[in-house]
């Protein structure tokens, strides 16, 4: 439903960073946390997604956005387990994969990280990021 690979999905009729009434809605905290991501601010989307993540658990493509603001601030260790729930969540997702293996990569389990850069180049090998990742791993 909400893909953070889809930025167009958030909302751009309103202030990027407003806060308002309906801060407990998870699509607005997830649009919101999207918003700051895009422009560069991960500490502050981490808040946002962190709390809507409270409100949806089981929505993997608010846990993938929030890996991503984990992963961009330098909190590796807790994206590598916002990906871990989404490749359980949804194990064909390549992208999930790619991610997880960064995440891995950047807390020291090289063998984890090549494991899931192999399976997102294998699931889609027309991305060059999958095959560059998976070169660097294999190195």
């Amino acid at each position: 439903m909400y893909s953070s690979r889809d930025r167009s999905s958030a909302p751009r009729d309103s202030a990027p960073h407003d806060s308002g009434p309906d801060d407990r809605d998870a699509y607005d905290l997830f649009a919101r946390g999207l918003r700051w991501l895009r422009d560069g601010h991960p500490h502050q989307a981490v808040t946002l997604l962190s709390r809507a993540k409270a409100i949806e658990p089981e929505k993997a493509s608010i846990r993938e956005a929030l890996g991503r603001a984990l992963l961009m601030s330098g909190q590796a260790p807790r994206a590598r387990r916002e990906f871990t729930k989404v490749v359980s969540l949804h194990p064909t997702d390549d992208y999930a994969h790619f991610a997880l293996a960064l995440a891995c990569e950047r807390t020291g389990q090289r063998s984890r990280a090549r494991g899931h850069a192999k399976l997102a180049h294998v699931m889609n090998p027309q991305v060059p990021a999958y095959g560059r990742a998976l070169r660097r791993l294999a190195g």
